[in-house]
């Protein structure tokens, strides 16, 4: 887990409340993502946040063989231009995958990348752009696209074996259901105890758990709204609050 905060991070900016002045480490958050590392096959990115070269530094990361855009708002594309150094240590452009929606914006917001245009400077970051309207491989790893709502925008979500990755979420259409059964981890987006129009709430994501059952459900994309042990202490058994740090082994498909 790279991040699991929502787009404003956890502290929030000018914030005195119990959660952004806590002193246990799993409540700070950083914008939402996660790495996928399969040793000997690639290293996959899911989003590239405003805090991606904190995350990459963090982690110690240097190289990424392919990124998955879930959406193109702020909090998951702001860090698009840090690909940059990647293109250099990597000596290439880096496969790219999203649906069209966020293709259209990701190259409004960077369209010095994708105008053809010559510019002097630092480079400009370099991806192969792929729409993910199918399943698809990276380094032999199956990933299947899994449309979701976020609010009136659709959104990806993937799934790569028996885990899933379903971050901002406010409806999951009845075909996508079948797309995320027999899970071991699922990783779903919970905003917040408060309803919110684009985002599903802790309750309303206990209930999409319910009906997929997966072996273990790791809630992110939360606000200061949730403490991290307060939360914990009340979700059922099986569900628990991701954190900026955690690693877990899941099951991949491999060609």
């Amino acid at each position: 887990m790279l991040g699991s905060g929502t787009s404003h991070g956890v502290p929030v900016i000018g914030c005195d409340c119990a959660v952004c002045t806590s002193t246990d480490p799993h409540d700070v958050r950083l914008r939402p993502s996660i790495l996928v590392e399969v040793p000997e096959r690639a290293r996959l990115v899911v989003d590239t946040t405003p805090d991606f070269r904190q995350q990459a530094l963090r982690h110690r990361l240097r190289r990424v063989d392919a990124v998955l855009f879930t959406h193109a708002h702020a909090d998951h594309i702001l860090g698009f231009d840090e690909l940059r150094r990647f293109n250099t240590l990597q000596g290439g452009a880096i496969p790219a995958y999203a649906n069209q929606e966020a293709w259209d914006v990701l190259k409004r917001s960077f369209y010095y990348a994708f105008d053809g245009l010559p510019r002097l400077g630092g480079g400009v970051p370099q991806v192969i752009d792929i729409v993910a309207d199918s399943p698809f491989s990276v380094g032999g790893i199956r990933i299947t696209p899994v449309p979701v709502w976020h609010g009136t925008l659709p959104v990806l979500g993937f799934r790569l074996g028996r885990f899933a990755y379903v971050t901002d979420c406010s409806r999951i259409p009845d075909e996508s259901w079948r797309l995320l059964e027999g899970l071991d981890t699922l990783i779903l987006g919970a905003l917040r105890d408060e309803p919110h129009p684009t985002h599903f709430t802790v309750a309303e994501a206990l209930d999409a758990v319910a009906r997929l059952a997966p072996r273990q459900t790791y809630l992110t994309h939360m606000t200061h709204d949730l403490g991290h042990a307060a939360t914990n202490a009340r979700l059922p058994a099986g569900v628990e609050l991701a954190y900026d740090g955690l690693v877990l082994d899941v099951a991949v498909d491999v060609a």
